[in-house]
């Protein structure tokens, strides 16, 4: 049923005397990786269906214990809910929306635009074992490049975070001691640096923190004007965070029945190995109006997801994740 709420004027809002008229509300909570696309999204939707989808970014670990809660119509994660979480949520369904680049984004007042690092060399950083930018690790890596004797701040996130899980997977897959040391997960005990909340509040730390190293989603960087490191792959290449090498990272990887699986450290030798897969999470009865927004996030929404810096999906993945709706 069509209905109209009565407000007062408001020039912040920029309504006159009457709302939008809206047919339904769809409330949504999760990750902040891939927020822009996801805002995008609604605003697009919601202006061609009249409906208004209200997202709010508070995290992976938000998202999950929300859709647990049955608090939102859906949640987001870019890490897969595990079989204890869904032990407690039963029947949550995982659909793959896009893919994702999580850069390693720097703050080196006058300093290079342009560095390159390995996975051992980041664990070694977020494990305290590199402390200054000018390290032999990091000098061997980047001959002819000038860097400052600046101590190095790691940059890490405060909150339960999909973007952590997909970082920590990454590291944990190259690097035994920080496997040992820290782990992988959507909350770790990262002791060195210091913490932001979200994708967002991360960037800000390394903008305004001079020698700062921080992981966050490309299009968090990209819109910050923030530097970020290129990162070598297992196939040995140099490879720069983009829609193409995520890309490359997604198709290289089979996906399970049903979609969770980590996609780091690919074995494909133009992927770029910090990338991953985000998901919104429904229960199968979930009201007809919302997974008729994840439909046109799966056709449509495909065509504008490159725009805000993500990747669209493999076209397989696609076919299966819209086939998913409907089971």
């Amino acid at each position: 049923m069509t209905f109209e709420v009565v407000r007062t004027p408001s020039a912040t809002r920029g309504f006159g005397a009457y709302a939008p008229v809206v047919d339904v509300t769809i409330n949504g909570a999760g990750a902040t990786f891939p927020a822009p696309l996801y805002n995008a999204w609604s605003q697009e939707y919601g202006q061609q269906r009249k409906v208004s989808i209200n997202y709010q970014a508070i995290g992976s670990g938000g998202g999950i214990k929300a859709i647990t809660a049955r608090s939102v119509d859906f949640g987001a994660t870019d890490s897969p809910m595990t079989d204890a979480e869904l032990s407690q949520a039963a029947g949550v369904i995982h659909i793959p929306t896009c893919v994702g680049c999580v850069v390693a984004a720097y703050n080196i007042p006058g300093g290079p635009t342009s560095i390159k690092l390995t996975g051992q060399v980041l664990a070694d950083i977020f494990t305290g074992k590199i402390g200054t930018w000018n390290h032999p690790a990091i000098a061997g890596l980047n001959p002819g490049v000038r860097l400052p004797a600046l101590r190095i701040v790691p940059v890490s996130r405060a909150d339960s975070s999909g973007t952590t899980a997909i970082f920590t997977s990454y590291l944990a897959r190259v690097s035994a001691s920080f496997k040992a040391e820290i782990g992988e997960g959507k909350s770790v005990n990262i002791r060195v640096g210091v913490k932001g909340k979200g994708n967002d509040g991360v960037a800000a730390l390394v903008r305004q923190t001079p020698g700062a190293i921080g992981y966050v989603e490309l299009a968090y960087a990209e819109k910050n004007n923030m530097p970020f490191a290129v990162i070598q792959n297992a196939k040995g290449n140099w490879v720069v965070a983009s829609i193409k090498s995520a890309t490359e990272s997604a198709t290289a990887k089979d996906l399970p029945a049903d979609f969770r699986a980590m996609i780091t450290n690919t074995q494909d030798k133009e992927g770029y190995p910090i990338a991953g897969f985000t998901w919104l999470l429904i229960y199968p009865n979930a009201k007809r109006e919302v997974k008729d927004f994840i439909r046109w996030c799966l056709t449509d929404g495909q065509k504008s997801a490159a725009r805000y810096d993500y990747a669209p999906l493999p076209e397989p993945v696609r076919r299966r994740a819209f086939a998913a709706i409907g089971k």
